[in-house]
């Protein structure tokens, strides 16, 4: 008996490269396709016997036409720098709401471009049917934020232990400076075909404790309510994100080139109902565990360095997810869900930070229709980085963080200041907390008021770094 009959069973894989896709027929013809080798044939005879079997390629589904699904705004223009802004945000909102899975859409007070035209923005929000799109979370996938009530704790000691046990920057903790990963969660990443490659795994052990660099940052304030301080830690899923991100885009382009050959490739979808889309899901929410047990262990080592009692609330939530509500799954990049029971530990509150130099709001979602059931998640931008490092003119990064922070304690983690995260930067708070009420997107109930920050800092690229060591 040739070694093609001897314990080798027909797999999803083989049925794939016979032209099978996968969906609910699989199990019925992989348990066909098992029989027939127990009986001794040999995998050509039991592709031919399958052949017929294959189902004929779905019919392409068209772009739309502009304006055919329309999205709501809720962001107004004051002067020419959000004109541009918004201007740029509805020529790639336009492009993006003709990819045929959308239903809906609608844009935040804090909406500003993201990348190509056709590429959702930030502050966007889409509603798709049957269909996870992995561009629309983007790389950084479940960037959130999470709060601590830290009592009557001084803010100062709170942000001193906080820069004692957090990391900034690329990569991971180096052995021996480790969080500990729950290693329940980490055979369960094992067990998804998108999270079980040993680099992702490594990467969620040695990216545990650890916040990145961009806009990622630890606030330390008082609560304007209660006077308690409080702790806010930004950041999101990290290597294994972004990893995850990586695996499902490719994904998508296979899909994207079967069923919409039109679509723009950032744009391309996972169906939601087949074998991927099931398994791209459940990926997600472990991810999410992951980023949530991230930003728990920040916290907690924080506590317990700075020797802190008299304990508060700590609640979270996130911002560039995908979250399903009936029979749509909702896209938020940059946007934070505002309904009642959106996920199993939602409290009704979430946070909206401005920039370091204002307060974290605390909010309660009012679910409103003209925003999907969604409320913004920042302050956003009116233009790039490298157009604030230009108006800056002759004015050095040191000399514009003294004016823009006096009085607050804003620390950079690597040490240079990073221009393009000073308050100049950012839109107006004020302009955006007044958008917040007047579209009714949320109900603020508490601000956070700032006594400092830590910022990643102005990190050299990874190839400067690569290039000094080699010299």
């Amino acid at each position: 008996m040739s070694k093609d009959l001897q314990g080798y069973p027909v797999t999803g894989d083989h049925l794939k490269d016979w032209g099978h896709r996968p969906g609910k027929q699989f199990p019925t013809l992989l348990a066909k396709a098992n029989d027939l080798r127990a009986e001794g044939y040999g995998l050509v005879r039991i592709r031919a016997e399958l052949a017929s079997e294959i189902a004929p390629p779905p019919a392409t589904m068209a772009l739309r036409t502009p304006g055919e699904i329309p999205f709501t705004e809720n962001i107004d223009v004051e002067h020419p720098d959000e004109q541009h802004n918004v201007s740029k945000v509805r020529e790639t909102m336009t492009a993006v709401m003709q990819t045929p899975t959308i239903a809906a859409g609608a844009i935040m007070p804090d909406a500003c471009p993201a990348g190509p035209i056709g590429t959702i923005p930030v502050g966007g929000v889409v509603a798709a049917r049957n269909a996870i799109h992995p561009g629309m979370h983007s790389a950084d996938i479940c960037c959130s934020v999470m709060i601590s009530d830290l009592g009557n704790a001084d803010p100062k000691a709170v942000l001193d232990a906080a820069q004692s046990v957090t990391h900034f920057g690329p990569g991971g903790r180096a052995q021996g400076k480790r969080f500990t990963t729950s290693l329940k969660l980490l055979d369960v990443f094992r067990e998804n075909p998108f999270l079980n490659s040993p680099k992702t795994v490594r990467m969620a052990q040695e990216h545990m404790g650890t916040q990145g660099d961009g806009n990622h940052f630890l606030f330390v304030g008082r609560s304007r309510k209660t006077g308690r301080t409080a702790m806010v830690t930004h950041h999101g899923s990290r290597g294994p994100g972004a990893a995850l991100y990586k695996t499902g885009m490719h994904v998508a382009e296979r899909f994207r080139k079967q069923l919409s050959p039109e679509t723009a490739k950032q744009n391309a979808w996972i169906p939601a109902d087949v074998e991927e889309g099931r398994d791209y899901w459940e990926a997600l929410q472990l991810i999410r565990k992951w980023t949530k047990a991230n930003h728990n262990a920040i916290h907690q080592a924080t506590v317990e360095t700075a020797k802190l009692g008299d304990m508060g609330d700590r609640f979270w939530n996130e911002h560039n997810f995908v979250f399903k509500r009936d029979d749509l799954f909702y896209h938020g990049k940059g946007a934070t869900p505002a309904w009642d029971g959106y996920a199993m530990d939602a409290t009704g509150l979430t946070l909206i930070p401005l920039n370091m130099s204002e307060p974290v709001l605390v909010v309660r979602g009012q679910d409103t229709k003209n925003g999907l059931g969604f409320s913004p998640h920042g302050a956003g931008r009116n233009y790039s980085r490298s157009e604030h490092k230009r108006r800056m003119g002759a004015v050095t990064p040191e000399q514009l963080l003294a004016a823009e922070t006096e009085g607050l304690d804003v620390r950079f983690h690597a040490g240079g200041v990073d221009a393009s995260e000073l308050p100049s930067s950012y839109k107006s708070a004020d302009s955006v907390v007044a958008q917040i009420k007047s579209y009714g997107l949320a109900e603020i109930e508490d601000y956070i008021d700032p006594y400092g920050c830590i910022m990643a800092g102005d990190v050299p690229p990874f190839w400067k770094n690569k290039r000094k060591g080699r010299r």
